[in-house]
């Protein structure tokens, strides 16, 4: 109550009624007339200097949130224009020439509108099916080998101790994702080389006879295969790693004390919490293998044959060298469409939240 008072005294208009209500208040009288006036003046001008507060409120906040909102718009105008420059423009107009007959060695002749024509002739094209069948065989091949060493890798990592061996093994972790696809395909071909690579060099250190690698349509298939394994299942691991440091330190000690099966701990306790990491690496993976170029073009170029030809060089080959930009384009929106459909397959049938 006392709280109440003091806070009507503290506003003046209630103030002056209240000096009214104490000096008529032996008497009887309600407060005269004039202190009403003086008390309704009081609160106009109160109502008046709260409206200017909130106007001059207005003229502070607005500007500086206008202020703020272009500070950020310019932070991002860079990217967005890099972005744009980058993805958005070439998936357009790869779009548009997808629809047209597009010959890159005449590109002064007129481009007609030709509809669904190219995509028709890609899905009646046995090599693009069959470069499509190397790449999904690819596909199944390495990916569950990145991710079977990189969980090995990450839950030896996520063991207590060991902290200055821990770190070195992050950082050597981080060279083979810091080489560029092109440069892993010439050390590829260095390695994989007939008469002086390191591979046929450790060979004969075992007493076996050298390998023809690259010029042998399955081993150039292996040896792409174990490059594509040694640049990316850092990059498996390190998603897992951090994965792992997302179940709770109490769930693992209360595992540890009802089993003593490290197998058991990674069934039941972590592997679940690994479900959103390994659905983020199915779905960059899957879209870097479907796009795969470098790496093969710098190592075979897709031979022997087209041993090696995945889609994306097969691609490059109808868009470059037999110069079909409309058919190429085509097969190139194909590839995008079967991209997120594989990630929507991965998010429903892999993804699961804790």
């Amino acid at each position: 109550m006392s709280r109440d008072l003091a806070q009507s005294v503290s506003d003046p208009a209630n103030a002056v009624f209240l000096l009214c209500r104490v000096s008529r208040v032996y008497d009887g009288v309600p407060p005269p007339i004039a202190g009403q006036a003086t008390l309704l003046r009081l609160r106009q001008k109160q109502i008046s200097g709260e409206s200017n507060n909130m106007s001059n409120h207005k003229k502070t906040v607005f500007p500086t949130l206008w202020n703020n909102t272009r500070a950020a718009f310019s932070f991002l105008a860079p990217a967005t224009v890099a972005l744009a420059l980058i993805g958005i423009f070439p998936t357009v107009f790869a779009l548009v020439n997808s629809f047209r007959q597009y010959n890159l060695a005449r590109p002064k002749d007129p481009t007609p509108f030709i509809g669904f024509d190219n995509y028709l002739n890609v899905l009646n094209d046995a090599s693009f099916w069959a470069a499509l069948g190397r790449t999904g065989l690819f596909l199944v091949t390495v990916v569950p080998i990145q991710l079977a060493l990189g969980l090995i890798i990450a839950l030896m990592l996520h063991k207590p101790g060991l902290s200055g061996f821990k770190l070195l093994a992050r950082m050597s972790l981080v060279i083979p994702l810091a080489t560029a696809p092109a440069v892993a395909g010439l050390i590829g071909r260095l390695i994989f080389n007939r008469d002086f690579g390191v591979a046929n060099a450790l060979l004969a250190m075992l007493n076996a006879g050298p390998v023809e690698w690259l010029g042998d349509t399955t081993n150039a298939f292996i040896a792409v295969a174990l490059m594509d394994i040694w640049q990316w299942t850092p990059f498996c691991a390190l998603v897992l790693l951090a994965g792992l440091t997302m179940v709770p330190n109490e769930i693992e000690e209360a595992a540890r004390l009802e089993t003593r099966s490290r197998w058991q701990i990674v069934r039941y306790v972590q592997l679940p919490f690994l479900l959103p990491s390994a659905t983020v690496i199915l779905i960059l993976r899957t879209a870097d293998i479907l796009k795969m170029f470098d790496t093969v073009f710098t190592m075979t170029r897709g031979g022997p044959g087209a041993a090696t030809e995945l889609v994306s060089v097969y691609i490059q080959r109808v868009g470059f060298r037999v110069f079909d930009q409309g058919v190429a384009s085509a097969q190139a929106i194909l590839m995008l469409i079967l991209t997120i459909v594989l990630a929507r397959l991965y998010i429903k049938f892999v993804y699961r939240e804790i």
